[in-house]
């Protein structure tokens, strides 16, 4: 086939990824199954889509008739009569029956057990769902065939972080003709030979694809990290080395360190306070799923470097120090992020301007300078956040006998 690209669109930015790749390795897991039954019918096979990640966890799942007539197929009938066919079980009241009642359909194959034919968490089978359907329904291909809309499932499955894909070799033949409906329609920016690219406002839909080799190395940076934490663990420190340590280092520091130990509000126990001063942070990066997860965590947090920065005031005019990457996110209410993932969230603050810290040493989180992007203006016009959180550290008279938000300790 040769070259074409689909014309550019106006569109806003999607949304971030639906999938990990983890659970993108899912979704094909699905398809694949799909793709080896035997049936014949673009319909049957969507129609399997939708009932086999349903029934993925527990070997039967669940169809009312509304469900059956809004997947819109051209032969509803003779898609359940394709599986009937295949050995799954389709109760008969599908058709004809009540619209709104549930009818379980059975899958042999999903049936929990040593063999069954798909192995996904209940996460991972809530999220590949979620992803089927918003693929199905995505607005390029939501009044298109089933052999369209099936197309687009396979297509955006094998598809790259940066949405690039090759067709797989399972690609059922029904779907062949629908190609270029989808890169008229621009659920596919650009199709050559085996080769695709995914429409950039399709983005959120791709499956994440990685090779063998991908997932490897996702697993030695995994296994190097689970390493660190050992390491880590293993060098405990005593009061004894913690009083050593600290008749080496500088007058500044250990002002700081006094600090925070003696800060009453915090009131740390030894295991929490003495292990990030001694130790320091991690020298390994931040693993690609706590990378994921911020793209997501971020879209729901658009405010999050002015609030943090806020924060930070009111934090030291409070304590007399910075908070930790913890108490930052907990006093925000930022609820169950990873350690991974506040690492991401803080570095990405610092990296904007929004957040500063004196580095290696823990619990020196302060207001930064002039945000670098995802800025927005400051009520006293002038840039960036620390402006607006001195003028908001004026109007706040520190408690009597503690330190206000002056140089950080």
């Amino acid at each position: 086939m040769t070259t074409a690209s689909a014309g550019d669109g106006g569109a806003a930015s999607p949304p971030p990824f639906l999938l990990t790749p983890r659970q993108g390795e899912g979704a094909r897991a699905l398809l694949s199954y799909v793709a080896g039954l035997p049936l014949d019918s673009a319909d049957a096979r969507l129609l399997a889509v939708v009932v086999g990640i349903r029934a993925a966890r527990t070997g039967a799942g669940n169809l009312t008739g509304t469900d059956l007539r809004s997947l819109r197929l051209d032969d509803p009938e003779g898609a359940l009569a394709e599986l009937r066919a295949a050995g799954w079980e389709v109760p008969g009241q599908l058709i004809g029956g009540e619209p709104d009642v549930p009818y379980a359909i059975v899958v042999p194959e999903l049936a929990p057990g040593p063999d069954r034919a798909l192995r996904l968490g209940k996460d991972a089978r809530s999220r590949v769902s979620g992803w089927s359907m918003r693929t199905r329904l995505a607005k390029p291909v939501r009044k298109g065939t089933s052999g369209a809309r099936l197309a687009a499932l396979f297509l955006a499955a094998h598809c790259s972080d940066e949405l690039v894909g090759r067709a797989p070799d399972e690609l059922p033949a029904v779907c062949y003709g629908s190609v270029p409906v989808l890169l008229e329609k621009g659920f596919l920016a650009e199709v050559s030979g085996q080769t695709y690219r995914l429409g950039e406002a399709m983005r959120h839909l791709a499956g994440r694809f990685r090779t063998p080799e991908e997932f490897a190395a996702m697993a030695r940076e995994e296994e190097e990290r689970r390493a660190a934490r050992a390491a880590a663990a293993a060098a405990e420190p005593t009061p004894e080395s913690w009083a050593a340590w600290k008749t080496g280092v500088s007058p500044a520091l250990l002002r700081h360190v006094e600090a925070v130990e003696a800060c009453a509000l915090c009131h740390l126990p030894f295991v929490r306070l003495v292990p990030p001063f001694m130790s320091g942070p991690s020298p390994l990066p931040a693993p690609r799923a706590a990378l994921d997860a911020y793209e997501v965590w971020r879209a729901a947090h658009p405010d999050c470097g002015r609030e943090a920065a806020l924060f930070t005031v009111e934090f030291r005019a409070e304590h007399g120090h910075g908070p930790s990457y913890s108490q930052l996110c907990k006093g925000l209410r930022w609820k169950k992020l990873g350690r991974e993932l506040r690492g991401v969230i803080v570095h990405t603050l610092i990296a904007e301007g929004w957040l500063t810290s004196t580095p290696p040493v823990p619990w020196t989180l302060r207001p930064g300078g002039p945000p670098r992007r995802r800025g927005s203006p400051c009520p006293d016009r002038r840039c960036g956040p620390a402006a607006e959180v001195s003028a908001r550290a004026r109007c706040r008279r520190p408690r009597a006998g503690r330190p206000g938000a002056g140089s950080p300790r």
